[in-house]
């Protein structure tokens, strides 16, 4: 019989060569130190405050034999992680590993055992149980609706304190309704501005409260602002949505919504603005157009958005060969990708924040939800096309085809980014999970023409989300090429040069699109146009289908 070789298994030699090395003798040694360390403060009843968000309440320190425990755990993880950077595997197989250990890692906290949360039990000795009798009813309440709740649902309603800037439909197919906003200026800039969010989600992330509104800014800026509100198909749906494709929503969806704005605005010319998967969509209907030889877009805006995905972060851990295949066979000749699917996926990605944080606050402490309507519209998720869903996996994620030119086939054309020779401002987010910023960057250089590159602090929504007039957050510039991006310089030595700015992107933004959006020109009072009448007011049906009860 042959004789097992431990080489041939990379998990094994792997772990072989670690406890080996002289790390291992140093990573015993210090943990034991650490841990006698602790142990000694203990007794003495010196343990230090813990800096975990999970642990900070006083209730732990109140606590000694828990605080204890909540000590011997963040020691503990911090040593599982340094000894999970040191396993010398292939990049995939590494961030696999990494991934995992960090979903461990944040399942087996104490925070999330009740008889080892010092907070709920605290919270259960001060009600005399009526916390965790209200946890449990909150636990029932979810199993019914058969996800988490993780924002007070009732104190929003799209139309009324979400998506409410003034406007009306003037388009609507089988994949989108096209929203046209009133102006609030006597004055417009004459080239119209199309925003198209994610399909992955609703627009109003775009347009959320008064005061949190994207699509209020530029209205407010004088910009005369179109949007497309995405269908969230249904299973119930019998039009042939389930079987749309990424070909249908490029050509019926985003080129259609440009042939709209041009005839009803009566310009030739458009600037557009994408977030996102609306992003990628965009840059590819741009790139069909350019394969035309179709030159109708002035401009365009790509906010936090692959163009390239050589390197997509922690969703890589999910995407291999095997999980699009299955993805291809279930749903690339019909079906829906579900919502439930799309939102526990992301929410997953950071467990911490959108997980257990609500494990303990519902159902341990017994806590009504706090009311935040980017939580809101977080549940708000919608189902997308099998087809679509199929096509986007392997083209984006699996094979990075729309990133190589002329590779890709989409709408009968070759798509190649290089041909997008019109000024481009592109934004990433410096903490974004989902298209890391380094990304971003990478994504921009694929774009021939002059490219205003800006990073913003915070992550995929809060960063993008930031209305001048609340003062928070930073961003970066680099002041020596603002306007052409060196193609030949890393994300890491642009941010070294780059000068930090305090305050919201969003007036950058303002001063580079007044730039684009020709003269001023008389606002129009009236909505449509006799080609395309007003259907109803915004924000429209589409946006208030309910995927997810």
């Amino acid at each position: 019989m042959e004789q097992f070789n431990l080489a041939n298994n990379p998990w094994l030699a792997s772990w072989n060569n670690l406890t080996s090395s002289a790390d291992w003798e140093v990573f015993k040694s210090d943990f034991v130190k650490k841990f006698q360390h602790l142990m000694q403060l203990s007794q003495e009843g010196n343990l230090p405050e813990l800096r975990d968000r999970r642990f900070r309440d006083a209730a732990w320190a109140e606590n000694p034999q828990l605080h204890l425990l909540a000590h011997l755990y963040v020691l503990s993880s911090e040593t599982v992680e340094k000894m999970t950077a040191k396993f010398d595997l292939p990049k995939r197989m590494q961030e696999r590993l990494q991934f995992s250990v960090d979903q461990w890692l944040a399942a087996i906290a104490p925070s999330n055992f009740f008889s080892f949360n010092a907070e709920a039990l605290k919270a259960f000795q001060d009600t005399s149980g009526e916390s965790l009798q209200k946890g449990m009813q909150n636990w029932m309440d979810d199993l019914r609706k058969g996800r988490m709740t993780q924002t007070d649902e009732t104190a929003f309603e799209v139309g009324v304190d979400l998506a409410v800037t003034e406007g009306s439909v003037v388009f609507e197919n089988k994949f989108f309704q096209l929203i046209q906003y009133q102006a609030k200026l006597e004055q417009v800039f004459e080239t119209p501005m199309l925003l198209v969010p994610p399909c992955i989600n609703k627009f109003y992330v775009m347009d959320l409260q008064k005061d949190e509104s994207l699509v209020q800014y530029l209205v407010e800026q004088g910009h005369n602002t179109y949007l497309i509100s995405w269908r969230n198909p249904l299973s119930s749906d019998d039009d042939g949505i389930s079987e749309a494709t990424w070909d249908d929503y490029i050509e019926h969806g985003i080129l259609k919504a440009m042939e709209v704005v041009q005839a009803i605005s009566g310009q030739p010319q458009l600037n557009v603005t994408a977030f996102c998967v609306g992003g990628t969509m965009t840059a590819t209907a741009i790139s069909v157009l350019k394969a035309r030889g179709i030159d109708i877009v002035k401009s365009l805006t790509l906010l936090t958005t692959f163009l390239d995905f050589s390197e997509t972060g922690v969703l890589d851990v999910f995407i291999d060969e095997s999980m699009v295949l299955r993805n291809e066979l279930k749903l690339g000749k019909g079906g829906l990708a579900s919502a439930d699917m799309l939102n526990s996926t992301f929410s997953w990605l950071r467990p911490n924040e959108l997980v257990w944080n609500y494990v303990v606050s519902r159902y341990f402490k017994g806590e009504a939800p706090a009311a935040f309507n980017i939580l809101y519209w977080n549940a708000d998720s919608t189902n997308l096309p099998g087809p679509f869903y199929a096509w986007y996996l392997r083209n984006t994620y699996l094979e990075n085809n729309l990133a190589k030119p002329d590779h890709a086939v989409v709408c009968g054309e070759k798509i190649n980014f290089g041909r997008i020779d019109i000024p481009s401002f592109v934004y990433a987010s410096i903490a974004d999970h989902i298209v890391p910023w380094d990304s971003g960057f990478a994504s921009a250089k694929l774009i021939s023409g002059p490219v205003r590159f800006v990073l913003g602090a915070s992550g995929h929504i809060a960063g993008v989300i930031n209305p001048p007039h609340k003062n928070r957050r930073n961003y970066w510039v680099n002041e020596n090429t603002p306007d052409e991006l060196n193609r030949a310089q890393s994300a890491g030595d642009w941010l070294a040069e780059a000068t930090e700015k305090p305050g919201s992107w969003w007036p950058a933004w303002a001063e580079w699109l007044a730039q684009q959006g020709g003269r001023k020109i008389r606002a129009r009072k009236t909505m449509g146009s006799r080609q395309y009448p007003v259907i109803e007011p915004a924000p429209g049906r589409y946006v208030k289908v309910k995927a997810i009860s």
